[in-house]
């Protein structure tokens, strides 16, 4: 499988952002659209409770199980969307800097917002993605 994506920065943009500005993908590339990757163990029940950082290293560890059944890996990710149940910009940040650190140097476009209320019970944090593959 090779990676076809290109990732778009700007030089008249603000380079405070931690992440592309936008991305492509090229024709042939198969689109995998996840589900929102939540912070939830084998047995259904929410991890890490009241932690942010620690729902956020979980739903990325889910988010990986789940791009491996799908035939890709987290630098085949296009773009995320990263849900954090909080209005404090703390925990927001909190959540946002488990997950960019989760994709190194592959600083795909992302969105990062709070929200009233997740799914699940105890749920802070959801990530929600898009990745593109060229099969080979």
């Amino acid at each position: 499988m090779s990676r076809g994506i290109t990732l778009i920065r700007s030089s008249t943009l603000s380079d405070v952002a931690e992440y592309a500005y936008a991305a492509t993908a090229p024709a042939d590339a198969r689109l995998i659209f996840l589900a929102g990757s939540c912070p939830l163990n084998e047995d259904g029940s929410t991890a890490a409770i009241g932690d942010y950082a620690g729902q956020a290293a979980k739903a990325v560890e889910n988010l990986r199980i789940a791009l491996s059944e799908a035939g890709a890996e987290l630098p085949d990710v296009i773009s995320t969307r990263v849900l954090v149940a909080s209005t404090r910009q703390a925990d927001l940040v909190a959540a946002w800097e488990v997950v960019r650190d989760a994709f190194g140097d592959h600083d795909v476009p992302s969105t990062l917002l709070g929200v009233t209320v997740l799914g699940y019970d105890d749920q802070l944090v959801e990530i929600e993605a898009v990745a593109a593959v060229l099969d080979s």
